[in-house]
């Protein structure tokens, strides 16, 4: 009720202007904290010399980031290049056979960067799973699977692996686990795949096709083995109307996106200031709010435009790689189909979410690494998704309902609204302990929730509020649209 609803104009236009004088008066605190704090000592690592065009130094607290777009931004380019070139002349040439062309192409560049040992140690783990697979029997499938995971993230077994891997540059250790953590989550969703086929199995060739697909290879997303050999297997590439146009728009936004984020970085030490307690404190509590919001869109964003470009070369490939939200978390595609949805099925029943949800969290946490802090974000992540439910069940009793069938639709979706900014701040204080630190974490929710009521906890959740309104006005005006574009798909 309420999803399609407007509200005046006049009234989005507030919310409009509150936001945004918010989001300015934080940002500024932000800004002269990130100023002050430019040659501090204790940021000596976490701030280095950036562009001379601008005159300040830069925010480099984020390995990740700094890999892909500073350090290692040529190499990453080289690689993907050659893949798009190679795919392309591949495409042109031979298209019943590009599929193996990837793979050649993708193996090579694993053996050139990481060696013929690294290389032998993931084909290891293909036979194996392979293996498995010819069983057809899911469970299997699953503790085989989670046993291989197992061996990397679980130590010594990790090392143990690792150290057969001579040689050492920066990025060794991002790619060793990257590799072959996500090879494991591919050969599951094979194995899966291959037990739900009536007649026969997969080739370990198509496999081998499958994993070594070089821009998924290292980093994902994880694209299902269903929909992978589909589409690579089709034979006539045709693209839709404006499909060129939409990869080329694309690619400039994430170019942009990346050029933006490096010029935020000169500016907003978002990353860097939390990890001096003794500092931040200093901060009011808007300032404080505002530093804690900014990493987790930072976050979204970084993760977004990461697997964007990866996603823009896998188009480029006449693939349909999985779009946003659902790159966002590497795992949510593989989470999603054969974890959460197998258990949860429509996600009504609270019995089954709390079941779903708390495997999927378990995976996640063997896919992160178990260390305290990813069973802290594990367990309050589980618990924040089952509350979201049970406060829906709730309000969803007899009382509640007649009443909300009383409220007219804008009503109703203010008091959705209201209740929505508070499960949006959840998400952010769930997540703040793996984005930054659990001291972090506890300092903003401290003076949130205990030392800034009632005043700024309720400024803040009011604020929160109208970005929520905005947020369900763009989602009202796209529903309308979609629905538009159906209907006028029926008449043709």
């Amino acid at each position: 009720m309420g999803v399609k609803t407007m509200l005046p104009n006049y009234e989005l236009g507030f919310y409009a202007l509150v936001v945004t004088c918010a989001v300015v008066y934080s940002g500024s605190g932000i800004f002269e904290a990130s100023r002050d704090s430019m040659n501090r000592k204790a940021f000596r690592d976490g701030i280095k010399p950036g562009w001379h065009y601008f005159g300040r130094k830069m925010d480099v607290a984020d390995f990740e980031w700094v890999m892909w777009f500073t350090s290692f931004r040529n190499i990453i380019i080289f690689a993907l290049s050659g893949h798009v070139l190679f795919g392309k002349i591949c495409s042109m040439t031979v298209p019943q056979h590009r599929a193996v062309m990837y793979m050649l192409y993708g193996a090579l560049a694993v053996l050139g960067s990481m060696g013929l040992v690294y290389l032998m140690i993931i084909l290891s783990h293909c036979l194996v799973l392979y293996s498995v697979a010819l069983a057809k029997q899911k469970w299997l499938c699953y503790v085989a699977g989670l046993c291989c995971l197992a061996s990397f993230k679980v130590e010594p077994f990790g090392s143990w692996q690792s150290g057969f891997v001579t040689g050492a540059f920066d990025l060794q250790d991002v790619l060793f686990y990257g590799g072959c953590t996500f090879t494991i989550m591919r050969c599951m969703s094979f194995a899966l795949e291959s037990s739900e086929k009536k007649e026969g199995i997969y080739s370990i060739f198509d496999l081998l096709k499958y994993n070594f697909y070089l821009p998924f290879f290292f980093f994902g997303p994880v694209m299902t083995f269903d929909q992978f050999h589909a589409q690579v297997s089709t034979r006539e590439l045709r693209r839709k109307d404006d499909e060129m146009k939409s990869i080329r728009v694309n690619a400039l936004l994430h170019v942009g996106a990346i050029v933006a984020v490096d010029i935020f970085f000169h500016f907003f030490y978002i990353l860097t200031l939390p990890s001096d307690l003794k500092f931040v404190t200093r901060l009011s509590d808007w300032s404080l709010a505002g530093l804690a919001y900014s990493n987790l869109v930072y976050d979204w964003v970084k993760a977004a435009v990461m697997f964007g470009v990866i996603n823009t070369i896998a188009r480029l490939d006449h693939l349909d790689p999985p779009q946003p939200p659902k790159c966002i978390t590497m795992l949510y595609v593989f989470a999603e189909t054969y974890v959460y949805d197998h258990l949860g099925e429509n996600h009504d029943s609270i019995v089954k979410e709390l079941l779903a949800s708390v495997t999927t969290f378990a995976i996640t946490t063997l896919w992160l690494g178990p260390c305290e802090i990813v069973y802290i974000w594990s367990v309050i992540n589980c618990f924040g998704l089952n509350f979201e439910l049970w406060v829906q069940k709730f309000f969803q009793l007899g009382p509640f309902a007649k009443l909300e069938a009383k409220m007219s639709g804008a009503m109703s979706r203010r008091v959705r609204a209201a209740f929505g900014a508070v499960n949006f701040w959840a998400i952010v204080l769930y997540n703040i302990p793996a984005l930054n630190s659990l001291d972090f974490a506890l300092l903003v929710t401290k003076r949130l929730l205990v030392t800034g009521f009632p005043v700024s906890t309720l400024s803040i959740w009011f604020i929160t509020y109208c970005g929520v309104q905005l947020i369900k006005e763009r989602e009202r005006i796209l529903a309308l649209e979609e629905e538009e574009r159906g209907d006028k798909a029926k008449v043709e």
